[in-house]
C-alpha cells in the first residue's frame, strides 16, 4: 500500500542519507523561505493572520510573538506565500516550502531540535509533496486543485512526523489524518483573493495537527492515498498508483528541482516577464512608442489574461497587466506592484495567444515569447524556461540580494549561520536570526 510504504520511507531516511548538494539545496530553500516570509508578514494578510493568535506558547510567528506551534505553523504558512514569492516545483506544480517548512519550524523549536535534525525533516517534507504531485497532476490541477494546500499538507506532514520521532505506525496515522485535510481550490487563486494565501498556511497547521494527534494515538486512514475512496480516487483519474509509485521511491532527491521566484506573481508568468525585460533592457524601449505586444505561450499561462485587475491579488495572477508593468518601470517587484492608467493602456495592445508548440512543451518547459512591435521595428525574445530554475539556478548571493531587497532593514550578515546550522540548536539559531516581532 502506497501510504504504508510512505510511512517506511519517512521513517527510514536519515540525514546521512542526503548528498551535500541536497543539504546546501535545503540551506537555500530556507533562506529565500525567510526572506519572503518576514516580508510576508508585513503585508495585510499577515497582519490580519497575527491578530488571530489566541495562546502563548513555544513556536515563533515570523513578525510577531511565540505561541502554540499549530497556529505558528498556520500563520508562517500565510505569510511565506501572500507574496507570491516563495519557491516552487514546475513538475509537480506545487509550492512546497511554504507548508513543509512552517510546519518543521514550529515543531523544531517547541520540540528542541538541531539545525541538522531540522534540515531532514525539510527533505523529507519535500520529497513527499513534491512526489505525490508529480503523481497527480496534471489531472489534479485541471480538477481545479491547488496543490499547494492539497499536496502540500502531506509533505507538512511528514516534516511534522518526522520531527516528532513518530514511529512507522504513527506515520501511516499521520498521513491518513493529513489526506482527509488536504484541501485548496484554485478558484481562491485565480479569483485574485487573500483565499490562496491560505492553502499552505492551511496545509502547515494541519501537517502539525496530524502529527501531534497520531502521537497521542488518534489513528487515520492507512489508505488514504490509494483507497477506494482515498485522495487518488477523489482528487485525480487517469492514474495507475502502482507504477506511478516509482516517483516517491526515486533515489534522487525532489528538493533539488525546487525552483527561486524573481517576481512576485504566479510563476506561469514568468518567462513571458523575463522575455519582456529582456527586451526592456536590451533596446530600451520607451512604453509611448509601442504599437502592441504580442505573447505566444502555453495554455495555462495563456489562461492568466486579465487585462482589469481590481487589486494585488488579481495583478499577481494577470499576464497582460504585469509584463506591461516589466515594460513600463524596467522591472517588477513588490513594493511597485501597483496599476496605473498607463500600465493598464499599455496592457491593452498586449494580445495572447495558445501556442501549440509551446503546449507541447509544457510541463518540462514553460516557454513564452513576447513580440514587442514600436512604430519603427519589431522585437522578440523567447524564453524556455525562467530565471531561478534548477537548469537556471539562483545562488547564495542571488538570495541574498532577495532577501535584502525585500527586507532593507534586516541585519543580512546574521544569516551566515544558516550555512553552518548544523552545528546549532534551533532554539539558538531562531534567536540569533532575530525573526520575531
Amino acid at each position: 500500500m502506497i501510504t504504508e510504504k510512505l510511512a517506511h520511507y519517512i521513517d527510514n531516511t536519515e540525514y546521512n542519507d542526503f548528498k551535500s548538494e541536497v543539504i546546501e539545496k535545503a540551506k537555500l530553500c530556507f533562506l529565500d523561505f525567510l526572506g519572503v516570509s518576514i516580508a510576508g508578514s508585513r503585508t495585510k494578510s499577515g497582519r490580519i493572520m497575527r491578530s488571530i493568535i489566541s495562546s502563548q506558547g513555544p513556536s515563533s510567528v515570523i513578525g510577531g510573538p511565540k505561541t502554540s506551534a499549530s497556529e505558528a505553523s498556520l500563520i508562517n504558512g500565510v505569510s511565506a506565500h501572500c507574496l507570491d514569492l516563495d519557491d516552487g516545483h514546475r513538475l509537480a506544480q506545487l509550492h512546497p516550502g511554504a507548508g513543509v517548512i512552517p510546519a518543521a519550524l514550529s515543531l523544531a523549536e517547541s520540540e528542541g531540535k538541531s539545525g541538522k535534525e531540522f534540515l531532514e525533516t525539510l527533505v523529507v517534507g519535500y520529497q513527499v509533496a513534491v512526489s505525490i504531485g508529480m503523481m497527480v497532476n496534471p489531472s489534479h490541477r485541471n480538477r481545479g486543485f491547488h496543490t499547494t494546500g492539497t499536496c502540500g499538507t502531506f509533505g507538512a506532514a511528514s516534516a511534522a512526523g518526522k520531527a516528532l520521532n513518530l514511529s512507522e505506525e504513527e506515520l501511516g496515522n499521520c498521513l491518513g489524518l493529513a489526506g482527509t485535510q488536504a484541501a485548496g481550490l484554485l478558484e481562491s487563486d485565480h479569483s485574485g483573493s487573500m483565499g490562496k494565501h491560505l492553502h499552505p498556511g492551511r496545509a502547515a497547521q494541519s501537517g502539525v495537527i496530524s502529527a501531534l494527534l497520531s502521537k497521542k494515538g488518534f489513528t487515520g486512514a492507512r489508505s488514504i492515498l490509494e483507497g477506494r475512496e482515498g485522495f487518488l480516487k477523489a482528487m485525480c483519474q487517469g492514474h495507475d498508483p502502482v507504477s506511478e509509485w516509482e516517483l516517491i521511491l526515486d533515489s534522487s532527491h525532489h528538493i533539488s528541482g525546487v525552483y527561486f521566484k524573481n517576481y512576485p506573481v504566479c510563476r506561469h508568468l514568468h518567462s513571458a516577464l523575463d522575455a519582456a525585460l529582456t527586451l526592456k533592457q536590451k533596446y530600451s524601449i520607451n512604453p509611448h512608442d509601442i504599437v502592441d505586444v504580442k505573447i505566444k505561450t502555453y495554455q495555462i499561462a495563456a489562461e492568466h489574461r486579465d487585462y482589469n485587475p481590481q487589486d494585488p491579488e488579481a495583478l499577481r495572477q494577470s499576464l497582460p497587466v504585469t509584463v506591461a508593468l516589466a515594460i513600463s518601470q524596467g522591472h517588477v517587484n513588490s513594493s511597485e506592484l501597483h496599476i496605473s492608467e498607463e500600465v493598464l493602456n499599455l496592457a491593452s495592445k498586449v494580445s495572447i495567444e495558445c501556442d501549440p508548440d509551446f503546449e507541447a512543451l509544457y510541463p518540462r518547459e514553460r516557454p513564452a515569447q513576447v513580440v514587442i512591435k514600436t512604430k519603427k521595428e519589431s522585437l522578440e525574445c523567447a524564453v524556455h524556461l525562467p530565471q531561478g530554475e534548477p537548469e537556471k539556478p539562483f545562488n547564495w548571493n542571488d538570495l541574498l540580494i532577495k532577501f535584502r531587497t525585500l527586507n532593507p532593514q534586516f541585519n543580512v550578515d546574521t544569516l551566515d549561520i544558516i550555512k553552518e546550522m548544523e552545528s546549532y540548536e534551533m532554539n539558538d539559531l531562531i534567536k540569533i536570526l532575530s525573526i520575531t516581532g
